[in-house]
């Protein structure tokens, strides 16, 4: 059961003020809710389910995104949200596959299901399980309060590992509550003050947001008695204050200070009429309507002090020991009869600690009580006489020897060690060797072992002990020479003396802390002339302020020990720790006198829970539901102080009563962290800051920027970021609704700026008086609550004393004269209004001693102008300096100035009646502005009038010109429409183009944009400007590059839309968003300032990157349009990299578009489209995504290059195509089977005709030579002839061989030789001299003699090739039985008969070939590696006989071999542990032994696997070097020009086929089998650095490569086509599962 409900279960039901309007329901004694009125919580669940009415708007969604773990970052671990005027939905999202999501549950104790709130009853959402979908759940948010959720999940380190259940990190949402007021008229008409009923109060009610508070800070006790009150909330709220902070209003103590209260749950007698005796309930009953007619007839809600850390010394139910009762009504109509048992305050009989500590406070109080007996002084005139007072206190505590708490006693510790070394029980020693140690290396041993019992505890006098058993054996075994106990006890009181050393010297230290404590406060509150300067010392008023209050030893107490009669005095501590309660142990606060103290409060000890003090908790509970009843919020007093639970607990019960409790509190902890700490877990709803703590003016504008700017003019976050959908019912039930979704970036503590606390020194003592007017000034322009307090207002000289002063407020109503009293009613009146209209942007300029605010309604562009000059030093009239203010396409048109007189800072004596210091508000002569226009345009411009002394304020109100109210909508407008059109290679031109697709593109007149101060953008569309506006729009950035660059000048506005203009004889479509972006750009040229310029060049560029996005995911498959946003992402690479460009294209003589291989390095010419490239990334970019007509091209275009049985690597526009790629023909014919499979009628590409390129006897010939495409063949046939040249072999010499087709390859390199063993199947090629696989790297070092010679060669069978035959096999075998393809297999040579092998003969043999000659068995290796890196899998060593291997070549056994048959002298390189042949699993899972394969994969999986891709080479491997530096020309053979390219460095697209492997294999042999999500899940873990790269990468895309261990490689391309591809490839494969359940 919840804190909440143990108490309230008690409370509620016989105790709680009736009032059913505020209580929703009842807590039975279990907790759960029961029958009663709806709730909130039932009622926002009622409307989502309801029928939307007619013109409904579209309901908020908040969107917090959270972390891999389950919790949010740093900034969003506290969110505040808005009221809940109207239920909306807080949507909570995360990134499929993350470890969180893995059966992830999300918990919070916000009542999701209806009911009421109960802190610890959590309720939960499932997390969905389709990986392939978005993560979101939605929660209908309903009402106020602070509440906190988590994401529950199992955690497995690897698939097979057991689950454990983990928590999240939590996190914390606080709702704002609903506040209701009487709106008032306006303060302004036409712009002129304080006009007739301005400002009046009239019969409708408004939601008044927490920024619009106006708060005014009244003292009852200067009030006079409640029937007077009427004539303060007049003054009060015709000054413009909207609530009213009460001090506490229960009876006061003896000091009669506010905060000392005697009975919590009465109001102060002195509230009412003298001699008044009514009961507690006739007093609530009276204030109760008073504040009721304070709201009706006044517009003043009301707040008051909350008290929970201490009472009043002098209350009543103290004296019962501070013991607690068997009931709350027992205890409190007659507490004498209450039964001892519990403390409720700190003392040295339930504190020990506290003993040391109470006797030097009654050292201090004897010594008050005797000073003229010892000729000391009584009255302070001097340091002199401090220091007098302070050697006769010293000499004192000397006297109390409290070294005694500290120590252990030397005589009594060698007397037990005796005893235990004569009883002979000593323990064996069991520690390390002391033998020959020293005593101080003795005493060092028993200082760390923990039998020192007893230190730093302070239980008594000397309390603190060894284990008498322990200390023997210590010596017994250290003094091996003795045997004598008593020796050996004088040798352990050596020990102890050593040991006590520095436990002296903390006495010490202690004690010198606490005379100088002493000595501080003395000064303080005796001499300071700031200080209170008491009179005589005496025993009534001691030294300094007792830190006991000691309770009367009579009947009532005398049923308790003398030492629980001591009670800790409340107080604060400076720079502590809040967490942390100053009253207990490790604390020695109160010892060392560092807590500067209350003595009229006694400190409270509840314990941990209400049921270590159910009395207390009780009645404190009482109390605060009592005050929730009556006032609309609670300032929580001392709150760094009050222990957390307690303020939770507390909190929760007064929001059972008042759910919209407004909830403020000061905190002092100087930490913004510890400050959420707080806020978060109270549900603060606001902190107090205040204005005077900025020591001068650059601080205090600091302040008012920090606090209470709002947004920045210009923003352009709520603009940009927001997004519209149809929203489903969050509780599952009910209709969709239209939506608006807001990201949520985390939020820091609201703000509630006081000019001055009515508990700090005055404006007089902390800067001028004439500072008031400037400051309470500014305080009123701040996009936050304001307050202050009744002695700012009238310049009271002096903080007031709230114990000893008496005397009444002086009250003015009607025409305010008094103070700033003028000044405030307009601008407080002002603040609200602003507040309401959304009045949410400012700027904060301070120049000298200068600050101007000015503030602005974003969509209106009205504004207000605030210009102030602080008068931080007294007795200065001098005017001081500021430039002119000039605002841009703005009007300026004076309202009010007033400067500030005050003749003297001396006030004349007034017995009865409070008054602030004589002076005078002088209205300024109206101020004009000057109109001007530059070349920037018009502008007006602020000059400061000549007589402007410190203090002075103007308030001008502004129209920026010509701008267009409805701008914002006009941008955002039309996108969808202007995009709608476009096709995929149009949307590339919109959205990507790097730098040399542009430049080739366009004849070299365009390039991507260079931004000063920031560099080329990467992309020359959208993406290009996003990746600096989504960072400028997430953090509101306006001092970025980019934004300044904008303000500047029209040149990006204008290459925007002139770029896509000049392409629209090639991309006639593009016209249409050329011309929505130059009607929008050149109205935002025309007719906005320069500050305002990127806020609409965001809002343009943002709408319509999205509806090309949209453009793009509408033409997508259902498996990209439903996909979450890293399938969306990794689709938008299809566009990223599909386009058309002038050098490059599949047609020699025109123009089309192309796949470029990867960006920047391939974007144009020879070197955009590669082969092989193209047959890796077209099942992904092309066939997932639906983009079959791109497909097709491709296949066909490649098709008819066909020569020599290959496709070129390199296309070259099918110009001077070069044929040296052994794979790419097989990754080819595995794309037309995935065409046929995915695209609809997919087999009718197999019968479309293509011309060929070369004649079919493979004579290179010219592209326009008449032998060129005069053959044609259809694809089918194509198909036959790849198979047919490699059945018979192929051998040829490149066309063009030498220096000018490739300057680094050798003579031999350039032949090329691939054949078929008819012994396995298998297709052999290569030679050491060059490359044919996608390894391709070729050594280019002359230095370190490797030019020529290539890094890996992968001569002989590939392991992927192999793979890749043996699926075009399977296939062409199928369709061949079917009917549905014209050929039954190849002739081929075999033992001197040629002869026809079919598909299905060829694919048997490498069947039965493969395992026998690619795996690596296990082997010799030892059953416990077997077992660590195998799983389950052991064979036996007698596999080596039956497989293809020379076990002297092994490295690592349970693996696949790279390739088969490689040359002379590099038969090692078979053995190499390489990503390859995840390739070949997933093309020919048929060939693979599935319980080696998931072996081999594991392997793979801790051995490869890197954050973005795969090791290309096993770390292990002696050749292995995983950075490639192209650019290094070190006579190192391995690294030199980057020859290590394939050798380590870690390469993205494999990854895919690892991932689609593993997913495969372990749905059939591994924990797949039982458990397919656990994989599923596991896999998509690995995919979450690849999902924050292309998140955050400005490239939007995924890397070529990266070095070893994820390191950036700036050789790498910065996004490939295929990294991007082969991911798809996975996560359509996940997608298709989850279709087929």
């Amino acid at each position: 059961m919840s804190k909440l409900a143990e108490v309230s279960n008690k409370i509620i039901p016989k105790f709680l003020p009736s009032k059913a309007s505020r209580i929703d329901t009842q807590l039975a004694q279990d907790g759960a809710v029961i029958d009663g009125p709806k709730t909130p919580a039932d009622e926002a669940i009622d409307f989502f389910e309801s029928i939307p009415s007619a013109n409904e708007e579209p309901i908020q969604v908040y969107e917090l995104r959270l972390e891999e773990d389950g919790g949010p970052n740093k900034d969003r671990a506290y969110t505040r949200l808005p009221p809940p005027y109207k239920p909306y939905v807080l949507r909570v999202t995360m990134d499929a596959g993350t470890p969180a999501s893995k059966n992830g549950v999300f918990k919070t104790n916000f009542p999701l299901d209806g009911g009421v709130f109960d802190r610890d009853r959590f309720q939960q959402r499932r997390l969905p399980t389709d990986l392939s979908k978005p993560i979101k759940v939605d929660l209908p948010i309903s009402h106020a309060g602070a509440f906190v959720y988590w994401v529950e999940y199992d955690n497995p380190i690897s698939p097979d590992a057991k689950p454990e259940r983990v928590k999240g990190r939590e996190g914390y949402f606080n709702i704002d509550p609903i506040l209701r007021v009487k709106k008032r008229s306006a303060i302004l008409a036409e712009n002129k003050p304080s006009v007739p009923g301005g400002g009046a109060l009239t019969l409708e009610l408004t939601n008044l947001p927490l920024d619009g508070l106006a708060i005014l800070t009244l003292v009852s006790k200067w009030m006079g008695p409640i029937d007077q009150w009427d004539k303060h909330l007049t003054e009060a709220s015709e000054r413009g204050y909207n609530m009213i902070h009460w001090t506490p209003l229960q009876q006061r103590g003896e000091s009669k200070s506010p905060y000392s209260i005697a009975d919590q749950l009465a109001f102060d007698s002195e509230i009412f009429e003298n001699g008044w005796k009514g009961t507690r309930e006739e007093g609530a009953k009276i204030v109760g309507e008073k504040l009721r007619q304070a709201k009706d007839d006044f517009g003043l809600m009301g707040l008051i002090d909350v008290v929970l850390n201490h009472t009043a010394n002098n209350s009543l139910w103290l004296l019962d020991h501070p013991e607690a009762g068997r009931c709350l009504k027992l205890a409190v109509c007659r507490p004498s009869r209450v039964p001892p048992h519990i403390p409720l305050g700190y003392s040295p009989h339930n504190s020990p600690h506290l003993a040391p500590a109470y006797e030097i406070d009654t050292a201090i109080v004897d010594l008050s009580a005797s000073l003229s007996t010892q000729d000391l002084p009584t009255i302070i005139t001097s340091s002199a006489d401090v220091e007098k007072l302070i050697s006769a206190l010293r000499q004192k505590f000397a006297a109390l020897d409290l070294w005694q708490y500290y120590v252990l006693d030397v005589r009594k510790e060698k007397s037990s060690v005796q005893n235990a070394l004569s009883s002979e029980k000593v323990l064996q020693w069991s520690g390390a060797n002391v033998a020959g140690k020293n005593i101080v290396e003795l005493a060092h041993v028993a200082q760390s072992s923990g039998k020192i019992l007893g230190l730093g505890q302070f239980r008594g006098r000397f309390e603190v002990k060894a284990d008498p058993e322990y200390a023997a054996a210590l010596v017994k075994a250290a003094f091996t020479e003795l045997s004598d106990p008593g020796a050996l006890a004088d040798a352990w009181g050596d020990i102890v003396d050593v040991i006590n050393v520095p436990l002296y010297e903390e006495a010490n230290e202690d004690l010198k802390a606490a005379i100088n404590g002493v000595r501080n406060r003395v000064n303080y509150i005796r001499l300071d002339p700031h200080g209170p300067r008491l009179g005589a010392i005496s025993a009534e008023s001691p030294l300094v302020e007792t830190y006991f209050t000691r309770l009367p030893e009579n009947k009532r107490t005398s049923k308790h020990p003398k030492s629980a009669l001591a009670l800790a005095n409340n107080g604060w501590i400076w720079d502590a720790n809040p967490l942390q309660n100053f009253a207990q142990l490790p604390s020695k606060a109160y010892l060392r006198r560092e807590v500067i103290v209350w003595s009229d409060c006694v400190k409270l000890r509840y314990g941990a829970s209400p049921k270590d003090n159910p009395w207390l908790w009780e009645y404190m509970t009482k109390y605060v539901q009592s005050l929730a009843e009556l006032f609309d919020g609670f300032r929580i007093d001392n709150c760094h102080s009050t222990p957390l639970h307690v303020g939770v607990t507390l909190l929760d019960a007064a929001r059972v009563v008042n759910p919209n409790l407004y909830v403020i509190a000061e905190l002092f902890t100087g930490n913004e962290e510890t400050d959420v700490h707080f806020v978060s877990r109270l549900g603060i709803n606001s902190l107090i800051r205040e204005a005077y703590n900025g020591w001068d003016p650059k601080e205090f504008s600091r302040l008012l920027y920090r606090h209470g700017l709002g947004k920045p003019i210009g923003s352009m976050d709520t603009a940009t970021l927001v997004s519209a959908e149809e929203l489903p019912s969050p509780t599952g039930k009910g209709p969709s609704r239209p939506a608006t979704v807001t990201p949520l970036q985390g939020s820091a503590p609201h703000a509630v700026m006081f000019d001055l606390t009515h508990d700090n020194e005055s404006p007089l003592d902390k800067r001028s008086a004439e500072d008031a007017l400037s400051t309470g000034a500014l305080v009123t322009f701040a996009h936050c609550g304001v307050g202050s307090n009744k002695g700012f207002d009238d310049l009271y000289p002096k903080l007031l004393n709230l114990v000893g002063e008496n005397r009444r407020y002086g009250v003015e109503t009607g025409e305010q004269k008094t103070g700033i009293a003028k000044a405030k009613r307009l601008l407080n009146h002002l603040h609200t209004e602003m507040i309401l209209e959304g009045y949410t942007e400012g700027h904060v300029h301070q120049e000298n001693d200068y600050i101007v605010i000015h503030r602005v309604q974003p969509n209106t562009h009205h504004g207000y102008v605030l210009v102030a000059h602080t008068a931080f030093r007294k007795g200065s009239k001098d005017r001081g300096w500021i430039n002119p203010i000039q605002l841009r396409r703005t009007k300026v048109k004076y309202i009010f100035g007033v400067s500030i007189d005050i003749p003297s800072y001396e006030i004349a004596p007034n017995a009865s009646t409070l008054r602030g210091l004589t002076s005078t508000l002088s209205e300024i002569p109206e101020v004009l502005a000057k109109e001007g226009s530059d070349g920037d345009g018009p502008f007006s411009e602020i000059s400061i009038p000549d007589a402007f002394p410190p203090g002075s304020i103007l308030l001008f109100a502004t129209q920026m010109e010509g701008i267009d109210t409805s701008l914002d909508v006009f941008c955002a407008s039309g996108a969808d429409e202007a995009f709608r059109d476009l096709d995929l290679v149009d949307l590339n031109v919109v959205l990507y183009r790097a730098d040399g697709e542009e430049r080739d593109a366009t004849a070299g007149k365009i390039g991507t944009y260079s931004i000063p101060g920031s560099g080329n953008l990467v992309y020359c569309g959208l993406e290009g400007w996003m990746a600096p506006l989504r960072h400028i729009t997430t953090y509101n950035d306006l001092g970025h590059p980019l934004c300044a660059h904008l303000r500047d000048g029209a040149w990006a506005f204008d290459y925007v839309h002139h770029r896509l203009k000049v392409q629209t004889d090639n991309f006639p479509r593009l016209a249409a968003p050329a011309a929505w972006f130059e009607e929008r750009f050149e109205k935002i040229k025309a007719t906005t300032p320069s500050f305002l310029k990127p806020k609409y060049f965001a809002i343009a560029v943002v709408e319509a990157y999205k509806a090309a996005r949209r453009a793009v995911v509408e033409q997508s498959s259902d498996f990209i349009s439903s996909g979450h946003d890293f399938t969306q992402a990794l689709a938008l690479c299809s566009v990223q990299m599909y386009g058309q460009v002038s050098s490059a294209s599949l047609h020699p003589a025109k123009s089309t578009p192309s796949l470029a291989a990867g960006l920047p390095h391939f974007t144009a010419g020879w070197a955009r489209c590669w082969g092989r490239d193209v047959f890796i990334s077209l099942r992904g970019l092309f066939l997932t995504t639906g983009n079959f007509d791109a497909a097709r091209r491709h296949i066909l275009t490649f098709s008819s290059t066909l020569k020599h049985g290959l496709i070129p690597n390199l296309l070259d526009s099918v110009r001077t195509p070069r044929y040296n790629s052994r794979d790419s023909p097989w990754f080819m014919l595995q794309n037309i089977q995935d065409y046929t499979k995915f695209a609809p009628e997919g087999l009718t590409i197999l019968s479309e005709s293509v011309k060929r390129r070369f004649p079919k006897d493979d004579t290179f010939v010219p592209w326009n030579d008449s032998r060129a495409y005069s053959d044609s063949s259809t694809i089918a046939e194509i198909i036959q002839e790849v198979l047919q040249r490699h059945a018979w072999g192929i051998s040829f010499r490149e066309h063009n061989a030498g220096p000018n087709l490739d300057m680094q390859m050798k003579a031999e390199g350039f032949n090329v030789n691939i054949y078929v063993d008819w012994k396995t199947g298998f297709v052999h090629g290569g030679s050491a001299f060059n490359c044919g696989t996608w390894m391709d790297k070729m050594g280019e070092s002359e230095r370190a003699g490797t030019k020529g010679v290539p890094g890996t060669p992968r001569d002989g069978a590939p392991v992927e090739i192999t793979g890749l035959v043996k699926s075009a096999l399977r296939w062409l075998d199928e369709l061949s039985r079917s009917g549905k393809f014209p050929f039954k297999g190849v002739d081929a040579k075999i033992e001197g008969r040629t002869r026809l092998i079919t598909y299905g003969e060829w694919g048997n043999l490498i069947q039965a070939s493969f395992e026998k000659y690619y795996y690596v068995p296990l082997g010799t290796c030892s059953h416990l590696e077997a077992k660590t890196l195998q799983s389950s899998l052991v064979t036996d060593p007698a596999d080596d006989t039956s497989h293809a291997i020379n076990p002297a070549l092994v490295n690592q056994r349970g693996i696949y071999k790279d390739v088969y048959g490689s040359g002379p002298g590099r038969e090692w390189s078979d053995y190499q542990l390489r990503c390859n042949f995840p390739i070949a699993m997933v093309v020919a899972p048929e060939l693979f032994n599935n319980q080696h394969a998931i072996s081999s994969l594991r392997i793979a999986d801790q051995r490869l696997r890197s954050p973005l891709g795969m090791k290309t080479l096993d770390a292990a491997d002696a050749q292995y070097r995983g950075s490639y530096d192209n650019s290094n020309d070190s006579d190192d053979p391995a690294i030199a020009k980057g020859r290590n390219y394939h050798q380590g460095p870690e390469w993205g697209w494999p990854l895919g086929f690892f991932l689609r492997a593993y997913l495969s294999f372990d749905l059939k042999a591994g924990e797949g089998q039982t458990n397919p999500q656990e994989t599923l899940h596991y896999l998509h873990t690995l995919l979450l650095p690849s999902r924050k790269y292309i998140r955050t990468d400005p490239w939007a895309g995924l890397p070529e490569l990266t070095n070893a261990d994820g390191a950036y490689c700036h050789d790498s391309c910065r996004t490939q086509a295929w990294s991007a591809s082969t991911l798809l490839d996975f996560l359509h494969e996940v997608y298709t599962l989850n279709q087929s359940k």
